[in-house]
This record gives C-alpha cells, sequence and structure tokens, in this order.
C-alpha cells in the first residue's frame, strides 16, 4: 500500500533545519481542522524514524494571485484551487530518532540530523507509543510504566516511567480549576501500586486522604487514597475531630511541641507574620538563654521581666515585645502546638514510611496558610535530617547498613516555600537541589511556577502542566528545558480541564494527553488483589460504621 494510501498518512516533509523545525505539506485528503498542536506523528526517512510533535498549522498556497480574488461564487473552481494550489502547511519538531540499520539496535537517539526532503509523515500508531513510552503490565509490578493518560484524538495510552520520576524532584502545574489535584491523585495511585517510593502527601485541603469533591454531577465525590489503598496508606491529622466527621475511621493525631520550632521556621514565616530581620536576631538572643524551650518561656514572661532581660543580657526590649506577639498568633492559629508532647508522633510517621506505607497529613480546619507552612516545615527538617544520617551510615558501611526506603514528599503552594527569597533556606530549596542524594525528593504542586526561584525549577525533573495563561509563570514551567520555544504554542493551546503537558526525565519526549478519568474504572485499575488481604483495625470497619462515627464527630463540632 502506498503512503497515499494509509489512512494514517498526513503528508511530506518539504523544507526546514535542525535548530528551526521542520515543515510538512498537509495532504489533500487531510483537513487542517482535523489536526491539534501537540500530536505525535512519526517521519519516515530512508534510514531513520523520526518521532515528532505537531508544534504549529498554517495555510499556504503556490499561486498568490488566487487567495487575493477566490472564485466564492464558483463552488466547482473553489473546489479545484483548493485541491491544486491552496494546502495545510505543519511545523514538525523531531524528538527522537531511531536508525534502521541493524547495528544501530533499537534504542532511541537525540535527534542529530534531519530527514530528507518528500520524506512521508504518518500519525503515530500504538507500537510507535509503546515504542518510545513504554507499556504498562497492570500484572506486573516490576515493571514501572504507568498509564497516565492518551494521546489527543487517541485511544493509545501514554506512560510515565515512574522509577526515573522517583529519582529527581517533579512539579504538577497549572492555572486553579483545571484540575491539578486530580492528576496528582492519579500519579500518586500509580507510585503506590508500583511500589516505587514511600509517599508523604501535605493535605492543605484534606483532598487526597479519604475523599474528595468532584465537578462531576453524576459523581460529586471520588475516592481518596485511604479508600483506594487501605492499610497501606495511613493518614495522620492535625484535627482529627475534623478528619472523623468527614468520614476517615481512627486518623492518627499529631501534635508538635513548641520546643519543636527552630528560627528558621520563624524566618518561613517572616512575610505571613511581618517579622523583621531585628526580631529574628533578638530570638537567636532568648534561644541562647533559655535553650529548647525559649519560646514557652517567653510567651510566659511579662512586660517587666522582659525589661529586665533585655538589661542584663543583650537584646532589644522592643523587638523581644514584638517577637512574643507574633509567637502569641502563632499559637492562636495553629491549635495544634503544646508547650511539651508526650510523644514522637515524626518518629512514628518514619515507621510508616519505613514499613513501605504511605502517609497523608491532613490539616482539617487547620489549613489556613500559617499553620500550613509551619507544620510542613517543621516535619519536612525532621524526616530529612533522620534521612541523611540514615544514608551516611549506609555510605559508611553499604554491606550492613540498609539504604532508606525512597522518599517523596507532596507540597502544595510550593511558590510560598520555593521563592527565590526563602530557597537558599528553607529545607524544601534544599532537598530540591540535592536530588536524590539522600533518598528525598519533591512534588510541587503549584498555580504559580513564576513564584518558584529559577534555580529550583531547572532542578525539577519531569514537569506535568496543565493550562497556563500568565506569561511568567509560562517562562517559568521552561527553565532550563530544551526546546521550550516550540513547545510554548503547544501549551498555550491546551484544553483548559484535563489536559496537559508531560515533559522532562520521566518521559523520552515530551507529550501532550488527555488524562485519565479519577472515576470506578481507574479504581479498579489501580487496585491490587494483594491488598484484601493486608488487615487492620481500620480497615475492617463497614462503610455503615463509619457513616456513624462521622455523623457523631460532626455533630461534637458543628452541632446537631
Amino acid at each position: 500500500m502506498s503512503d497515499q494510501q494509509d489512512p494514517h498518512y498526513l503528508g511530506i516533509i518539504t523544507q526546514g533545519s535542525l535548530a528551526g523545525g521542520l515543515e510538512m505539506k498537509l495532504d489533500g485528503a487531510n483537513s487542517v481542522e482535523d489536526l491539534r498542536v501537540g500530536r505525535f506523528v512519526v517521519i519516515e526517512g530512508k534510514r531513520t524514524r523520526f518521532f515528532s510533535m505537531l508544534v504549529d498549522i498554517s495555510l499556504s498556497a503556490s499561486n498568490q494571485s488566487f487567495l487575493e480574488d477566490p472564485p466564492l461564487d464558483n463552488p466547482l473552481a473553489l473546489a479545484v484551487i483548493q485541491a491544486g494550489c491552496a494546502y495545510g502547511t505543519v511545523k514538525v519538531q523531531p524528538m527522537l530518532m531511531l536508525e534502521n540499520e541493524a547495528s544501530q539496535g533499537t534504542s532511541l537517539r537525540p535527534v542529530k540530523t534531519i530527514p530528507s526532503h518528500f520524506s512521508p509523515v504518518h500519525e503515530a500508531g500504538e507500537k510507535d507509543f509503546a515504542l518510545v513510552f513504554g507499556a504498562e503490565d497492570e500484572k506486573n509490578n516490576e515493571n514501572y510504566f504507568f498509564n497516565i493518560g492518551k494521546p489527543i484524538n487517541m485511544e493509545t495510552p501514554v506512560c510515565l516511567n515512574l522509577e526515573r520520576f522517583v529519582e529527581r524532584s517533579n512539579g504538577i502545574f497549572g492555572k486553579s480549576g483545571t484540575g491539578k489535584s486530580f492528576l496528582t491523585r492519579i500519579l500518586l495511585c500509580g507510585l503506590i501500586k508500583k511500589d516505587v517510593a514511600s509517599m508523604l502527601v501535605f493535605d492543605m485541603h484534606n483532598e487526597y486522604g479519604w475523599q474528595a469533591l468532584s465537578e462531576n454531577k453524576s459523581q460529586p465525590r471520588v475516592k481518596g487514597l485511604k479508600q483506594l489503598f487501605g492499610s497501606r496508606v495511613t493518614v495522620f491529622s492535625l484535627d482529627p475531630a475534623s478528619s472523623k466527621a468527614r468520614g476517615i475511621p481512627d486518623p492518627h493525631e499529631l501534635l508538635i511541641g513548641y520546643n519543636q520550632i527552630e528560627i528558621e521556621d520563624l524566618d518561613l514565616l517572616k512575610e505571613e507574620l511581618n517579622l523583621s530581620e531585628a526580631t529574628l536576631e533578638n530570638a537567636y538572643i532568648v534561644r541562647e538563654k533559655f535553650g529548647a524551650d525559649w519560646i514557652a518561656t517567653l510567651l510566659d514572661m511579662s512586660g517587666e521581666e522582659i525589661d529586665d532581660f533585655t538589661m542584663n543580657n543583650k537584646g532589644h526590649p522592643t523587638a523581644i515585645k514584638t517577637l512574643q506577639r507574633r509567637l502569641n498568633t502563632i499559637v492562636q492559629k495553629t491549635a495544634y502546638l503544646r508547650p511539651r508532647v508526650s510523644q514522637n508522633y515524626i518518629d512514628q510517621i518514619l515507621r510508616h514510611i519505613e514499613a513501605g506505607n504511605h502517609v497523608v497529613l491532613e490539616f482539617g480546619r487547620q489549613n489556613n496558610l500559617l499553620s500550613y507552612m509551619l507544620a510542613t516545615n517543621i516535619i519536612t527538617r525532621k524526616i530529612h535530617a533522620e534521612y541523611v544520617r540514615r544514608c551516611e551510615l549506609h555510605m559508611a558501611d553499604p554491606d550492613n547498613v540498609p539504604s532508606p526506603r525512597k522518599l517523596t514528599i507532596v507540597l502544595e503552594e510550593a511558590h510560598k516555600f520555593l521563592s527565590p527569597q526563602l530557597a537558599c533556606s528553607t529545607i524544601f530549596g534544599t532537598i530540591a537541589r540535592e536530588m536524590r542524594k539522600y533518598a528525598v525528593t519533591l512534588l510541587v504542586v503549584d498555580q504559580r511556577p513564576s513564584g518558584i526561584d529559577s534555580e529550583i525549577m531547572s532542578q525539577l525533573g519531569t514537569r506535568v502542566t496543565a493550562l497556563l495563561n500568565d506569561e511568567k509563570d509560562i517562562d517559568a514551567v521552561f527553565t532550563g528545558m530544551s526546546g521550550s520555544a516550540t513547545l510554548r504554542t503547544v501549551l498555550a493551546q491546551l484544553d483548559p480541564k484535563q489536559q496537559v503537558l508531560v515533559m522532562g526525565y520521566a518521559v523520552p519526549m515530551p507529550v501532550v494527553i488527555r488524562t485519565r478519568s479519577f472515576d470506578t474504572d481507574f479504581y479498579k485499575a489501580v487496585s491490587l488483589d494483594s491488598y484484601s488481604s493486608i488487615s487492620s483495625n481500620e480497615d475492617k470497619l463497614d462503610n455503615e460504621s463509619i457513616r456513624q462515627r462521622a455523623a457523631k464527630a460532626a455533630e461534637e463540632i458543628f452541632g446537631s
């Protein structure tokens, strides 16, 4: 069968360059209206196949005079012109190449050349997608490819290499309302199913634990990770009463002591608390004098006692009184704080992670930004310190000391932690720059990537990006990525729902996909039979029992 008779045939390459991309003349049997930027195509060179992306579409003509005065009142003449000299031109960007010579094997390579004139272009098929993006084996967890969606106008699955995904920090971006939380939930389900790493999810808006609201009227609520994976997921809560009211059986309470707060945690909250550098400098003076219990001691001091303190020690009374007021603000807005806690809750989280489980930390009604930033920073800082200690022990004696289990920390509102002003000093900036050195990576979820430090953005291995409108945000997403000029058009043309551009370390080439629906079919696809054999007291509760307990907890909180 000739190329023109092939139903997947699109056209031929007419001109172009390696740096600027190629131009394809669209075959007359195809309409430009059927094409979409971001589509995956294959150029068949004489010795090489080029896996490419459509990045722009335009209209051209071999005779411009017909365009200046088209015979609009003569349909037959117009059809002749359209068939003969008017045609569509498509810009094609080669991303990968596969040489046909046996000596080259079947490995994909970066593009180092271009196809010859008149090379045919075809729509990519299922085998092409499997060759480039891999294929998921749902029954084999050692196969780390996970189906995240399908190409536009096609039913072929596109897979992410989750083994490569967890090796570096990654980002999920998109303006508000584009489905970032649903996409994050899909990726987390894949990571749990394939068991490539443990997850620690800082769930600011209580969307990942038990269930979440959906815009789909036929399915107003969708399952969270705890419902899908049972005892493989443990829910900790800073507001257990709220968690129980939303149906979570027996959430683990988490409290934080004043003595666990470091001055670097306050430094992160400078903007939220309007803290000056002078106030923070005086915090070091108080900390040096009173030790680990400095916050509890300062909160109990009267104004006269602060004046006496500054007379006998270093420090400025006004700055220390300001610090006291700001600390009181923190205590009032964070109900999970105590002067001291009786047990090490963060160590409990670590034990769950070591056991191969996944942790969701819910904030309940403690989801104001100040509360979220404080708890997230304290917990991450201590977990990272423990991971550094264990990794160094493993490096010193790899035969006898096992390396810690890989951990991915999911962070919403990431620009608040990774802004240019804070990225050099926060624990999250440290983790992003370390990549996988200490087995901890980030999955940042944000609608304002332009607020994240450019150095941090350049360290993100894989970026999954939904629609963005702000030019600064679009520029930020492509920080450190090659070929960004051609991909900007692709990103700008995404639909506002369920379409994303995936690019970076975990995919061989950028691709636009329609993400999987988070529905009953997805629940069945990610469930594992082995999960049903894992029992715990919280998993034995039937739905009616859960509903009764939730109703009782809700009544305690909100009244009958």
